[in-house]
């Protein structure tokens, strides 16, 4: 019987298992699709569906950098433990290879693009699901270029816990760049500069602080130039540049990356599992309910 594009879908969608998987099993099985799930679940590779409603907030960032491109990229999976798996570790890589190498504009078009052992993403994620027995999702990556008079500047906090890649333009500073992506993992900057807060976000501030002050009882006269101090310091908080440097508390990242003949133009900073709504469930309970169920 000839195995169609509809009857792999099928399959695939009833177990989750990679579609070149669902199509050597249908044609094993001579396109009989209970007997093809058979196939699978002997296999070990039916798995995967049955873990897609899962909470994958764990995970880790990796960063890889060849030559003047660089990519930063975070793959969930459901436990700590997994994350650091061998075969885990290695899907990340893998992926990040990928990824720099195809440069796609989105997730879903990475998640649709082909690796070069002829297999899709998404079906080498669902293939490593089955092996690893936890949900694992690409979650987001950034690709990045620079000349050769510029540096990148890497770094992966606790494993890759915390992911950072800093971009430094006119210098070629590694270190500099590596030390300002430390910086932002311990102080997380939303912004790198003033310049990029918006107005009606500093005039929401702005109004915050002015209500703050009145309500503390201190005089109209002076409440605007309290403001801008205050102002000041909300800078300083969000902003990288303002901030005072992690490795020499003396000094502005400004003036260090002043130091260096460079400018900071991209800083992005990944935390694994950042927003995404994490299980609360006691794990002792659930083994517990497990357990009494058996």
């Amino acid at each position: 019987m000839a195995v169609t594009a509809q009857m792999v879908k099928e399959l695939r969608e009833k177990t989750g298992a990679g579609m070149m998987d669902c199509k050597k099993a249908l044609v094993q099985t001579d396109g009989n699709l209970e007997a093809a799930i058979d196939f699978l679940r002997e296999k070990g590779l039916s798995s995967a569906a049955k873990k897609a409603d899962r909470i994958a907030a764990e995970g880790t960032t990796y960063i890889l950098v060849e030559g003047n491109e660089a990519v930063i990229l975070e793959v969930n999976a459901e436990t700590d433990f997994v994350a650091k798996n061998e075969n885990f570790q290695a899907l990340v890589k893998e992926l990040a290879e990928h990824l720099l190498a195809t440069k796609p504009a989105s997730v879903d078009e990475a998640i649709a693009s082909t690796m070069s052992n002829g297999s899709t993403v998404a079906d080498y994620i669902s293939n490593a699901i089955a092996k690893i027995g936890e949900k694992i999702t690409l979650r987001r990556f950034e690709v990045r270029t620079k000349t050769d008079a510029d540096a990148f500047g890497p770094y992966l906090h606790m494993g890759g816990r915390i992911g950072v890649l800093v971009v430094l333009e006119g210098s070629t500073d590694e270190q500099a760049a590596k030390d300002v992506a430390m910086h932002a993992a311990a102080l997380n900057p939303q912004y790198i500069s003033r310049d990029e807060v918006s107005e009606d976000e500093v005039e929401r501030e702005r109004k915050v602080l002015t209500e703050q002050a009145l309500n503390e009882g201190k005089p109209e006269n002076i409440v605007a130039k309290m403001v801008e101090g205050r102002l000041g310091k909300y800078f300083e908080d969000i902003c990288l540049l303002d901030q005072s440097f992690v490795k020499n508390s003396d000094q502005k990242v400004r003036d260090f990356v002043n130091s260096t003949g460079g400018k900071v133009t991209d800083v992005i900073r990944y935390a694994v599992g950042e927003g995404i709504e994490k299980r609360q469930d006691n794990f002792a309970d659930e083994v517990m309910s497990q357990v009494k169920g058996n």
